[in-house]
């Protein structure tokens, strides 16, 4: 039966969390990584005031009239707002849809500043400044607040998965210390109440993520939808409390698919033949823009050699031109085909 585990991390946000505790949640970890690639994540020492700080941002902003919201619209860059229709998710894997660019929700997306890491000489294009929207007064410092707190469950999350993989303690401090970290605020976009869906209708399309892990805030609503090892699609919901954490593609091959970059999507939630509101918050925690993917010691083998090596910022990249521009990535054949194999 498919599952998405529920997983206690308390014992390491505590700095006193016991050893046996770490130990169980690492094999836990190991094994929801192992099959699934999502957990749901408790423990994880959020305050509920720095959520409800996040949902008011997010209402506060996507109540803004359109044409107030597209003036902090930066094309071809993943930073500001993002229309409706304006991407498609699924060429991130060179899938197109019928209709391309047909992914019925908005977002606005800040993440890494080049002027956060003094002494680096790193590039604009992966660490562009943020735009904010001043027509939102509230919204920046409640989104800060929430950025800085799925920064730490995110850091928090590596060390667990350090253990779960049996690797030296720090072994990634090296490949995240100026992690390009992004969150991407969603907001579906199709108004409330009775609709007749026909043809293609596509809330998010069918993607993996591109980086370590990713942290997800989202409403208790249908409309996440996981694909199975199977090719069969599964609803998921958060439990109460709870972040939905997934691995990205760098972690995939980091680790030669022991561990799983799993597949995803978002339809439109449809509950009683009735749109409802839909809004998620995804913080993506993707590493170091040169730090270097290439298989983990103990990883590969002669029958199951380790993928070519490849950059953070590549790899990124390459996916983002696929879900702005329309560019099919070159490496992606792999997850394409369990998409288009989906049932």
């Amino acid at each position: 039966m498919f599952n998405v585990p529920v997983i206690d991390i308390s014992s390491y946000v505590d700095p006193h969390g016991s050893a046996a505790d770490r130990a169980r949640v690492a094999r836990e970890l190991d094994a929801a990584c192992s099959t699934v690639g999502f957990v749901q994540v408790v423990g994880h020492g959020i305050p509920a005031a720095t959520i409800d700080g996040l949902i008011a941002a997010l209402d506060e902003f996507y109540a803004l009239p359109l044409d107030v919201k597209k003036r902090y619209t930066r094309p071809g860059e993943n930073r500001g707002y993002s229309p409706p229709k304006s991407e498609s998710l699924s060429m991130s894997l060179g899938v197109a849809a019928a209709n391309q660019m047909n992914d019925f929700y908005e977002a606005f997306t800040v993440g890494s500043e080049r002027g956060w890491f003094a002494g680096l000489d790193l590039p604009e294009t992966s660490y562009a400044r943020n735009t904010w929207p001043v027509a939102a007064p509230g919204f920046r410092t409640a989104v800060e607040a929430w950025f800085a707190a799925a920064r730490g469950v995110s850091r928090v999350l590596l060390t667990a998965c350090t253990d779960a993989l049996d690797l030296p303690t720090a072994y990634f401090d090296d490949l995240t210390d100026h992690s390009i970290d992004a969150l991407k605020m969603n907001n579906y976009t199709l108004p409330e109440g009775e609709i007749e869906l026909a043809g293609e209708l596509t809330g998010m399309g069918a993607h993996t993520d591109f980086g370590i892990l990713t942290v997800l805030w989202a409403d208790q609503v249908p409309g996440l939808q996981v694909l199975d090892v199977d090719g069969v699609w599964h609803d998921v919901q958060p439990a109460d409390g709870a972040l939905l954490v997934n691995l990205g593609d760098a972690m995939a091959r980091w680790t030669n698919d022991r561990w799983r970059s799993t597949v995803h999507r978002v339809d439109p939630p449809v509950v009683d033949g009735r749109i409802i509101r839909r809004r998620s918050a995804a913080f993506f925690f993707d590493g170091n823009h040169d730090a270097v993917i290439e298989t983990l010691p103990g990883c590969a083998s002669a029958e199951r050699p380790g993928y070519p090596p490849i950059t953070v910022a590549e790899n990124i990249d390459a996916k983002l031109a696929g879900m702005k521009t329309g560019v099919a990535p070159e490496f992606a054949d792999r997850e394409a085909q369990r998409v288009m194999a989906a049932r």
